[in-house]
């Protein structure tokens, strides 16, 4: 929930922060620095899960939350902000891969079933990212952009209780390992960590101007990290190897990229055309926006059963059936002279797809790795799904500024969303969803069922 929550509410903020501190362009680091953070250590809590325990990893995430929340809510100046984000970030990166791994303990312990484990999860986080731009709305207008800063405090308080009273110790939880310790491939960390800021810096900086020297750094830096891995580390911090060899793993991280790139593409295009283009306020964009995140929720609960009866494959074919319907109809059908209706009616298609590849993508994810692989493949799955992210908002501005009649996309520019680059965007999504049916249709040795 933190996840979402944080990355829902801050959209809603980020005017409020930006005429605070008297900031312009600058202000998207507040955003960026948290998903930068996130996509870097998602991988690495996995590890660190195994090493020290999942349980208490998950515990330490939420105390680093604990500290940037409050360090961001007091900050005097934006970089200090940026710096609560950055800690914000980096708790809640250990939140969703070691919680997948005390799932998968438990549930080998007492012989349970993981499908409705998987579903509560996901159907909390998208729950956030339904109310998240609402709530966030309320509480900005009530208290001010640092109440959605405050809240963590409560949430992070109910969850550590809740976690320490009730999740028993599982393995690890002892004294660590300190040969796996000694290990760790801190090189192999690190340099992931940098080509991922300088892929990132690249591509938010797409949307004005392009900072090509990150090109040549992102390439030399992604060879020796591939390097490393693959020939120094002796316990790799990613293994590519096993990546590499685990063709289903590969091929659920590529359509993860597709299936968020398309998502987020909806998550921001739509309410800045609304209020752009169609001349809503910022509360009405939120309520046409929660038809779709309501959907969300719902078609995931049909998608985990849907997933346990017939499988992966036509839960993820549903998932991308609907991601092509939805960018058609955006493409075709919407204006600034649609009725609210047929905009409602769009809102609810688009609602489908997210729910059905999000559970789709998580379950194949548990189900073609071992428990002790679980949360590092779940870390790097977050962390393509946070790079996704990054794309499309790179998207969404280049279709927004080619729409709007040319010239580069720029995040200070005085380019508005219109219609034409509204359809740009769904054919985009469309496109995406077209590629995720073929590589469905291609994906011969998708496992028929997931693991229970």
């Amino acid at each position: 929930m933190l996840q979402a929550l944080n990355s829902s509410m801050i959209a809603v903020a980020i005017v409020s922060i930006g005429s605070h501190f008297g900031a312009g362009s600058e202000v998207s680091w507040v955003l960026s620095a948290f998903y930068i953070a996130t996509a870097i250590v998602s991988p690495m809590a996995g590890v660190l899960g195994v090493v020290f325990g999942a349980r208490r990893v998950y515990v330490a995430g939420l105390g680093i939350v604990l500290v940037g929340s409050v360090l961001g809510a007091l900050a005097p100046t934006l970089g200090v902000l940026v710096a609560g984000r950055l800690l914000i970030g980096i708790g809640v990166a250990a939140q969703m891969p070691n919680a997948m791994t005390v799932v998968r303990v438990l549930a080998r312990r007492h012989r349970y079933r993981t499908t409705s484990a998987i579903s509560t999860l996901t159907v909390c986080g998208q729950s956030m990212s339904a109310v998240g731009p609402t709530l966030g709305g309320l509480l900005v207008g009530v208290a001010g952009w640092q109440s959605t800063l405050w809240i963590n405090v409560l949430l992070v308080a109910v969850s550590g209780a809740w976690v320490l009273l009730k999740v028993p110790h599982i393995e690890g939880e002892g004294r660590p390992e300190m040969g796996l310790v000694r290990r760790l491939d801190l090189v192999g960390a690190l340099l992931f960590g940098a080509s991922v800021t300088a892929l990132m810096v690249f591509l938010l900086s797409l949307t004005g101007e392009p900072r090509w020297w990150t090109v040549p750094v992102i390439l030399v830096v992604g060879a020796v990290w591939v390097w490393w891995e693959m020939q120094r580390a002796s316990v790799p911090f990613i293994d590519l190897r096993a990546v590499a060899a685990n063709r289903q793993l590969a091929n659920t991280l590529g359509r993860t990229v597709v299936t968020y790139a398309a998502f987020y593409c909806l998550y921001y295009g739509l309410p800045q055309w609304f209020e752009q283009a169609a001349g809503f306020t910022a509360m009405q964009s939120g309520l046409l926006m929660f038809p779709m995140a309501l959907i969300s929720v719902g078609s995931t609960v049909v998608a985990s059963h849907m997933l346990t009866i017939r499988g992966p494959r036509l839960t993820l074919a549903v998932g991308g059936a609907f991601l092509l319907a939805t960018g058609l109809l955006i493409a075709l059908v919407e204006d600034s002279g649609t009725p609210v209706w047929v905009l409602v009616l769009v809102a609810l298609v688009a609602g489908v797809p997210n729910g059905f590849n999000n559970i789709g993508n998580q379950a194949l994810i548990n189900t073609v790795t071992s428990v002790e692989k679980v949360g590092t493949a779940t870390g790097i799955y977050k962390t393509v799904q946070y790079i996704a992210a990054n794309l499309s908002a790179v998207i969404v501005a280049l279709c927004m500024s080619i729409g709007f009649g040319g010239g580069g996309a720029s995040a200070g520019s005085d380019a508005v969303a219109t219609d034409s680059g509204l359809h740009l965007i769904g054919w985009v999504i469309a496109a995406l969803g077209a590629v995720m049916c073929l590589g469905l249709v291609f994906a011969k040795k998708m496992p028929p069922k997931v693991r229970a």
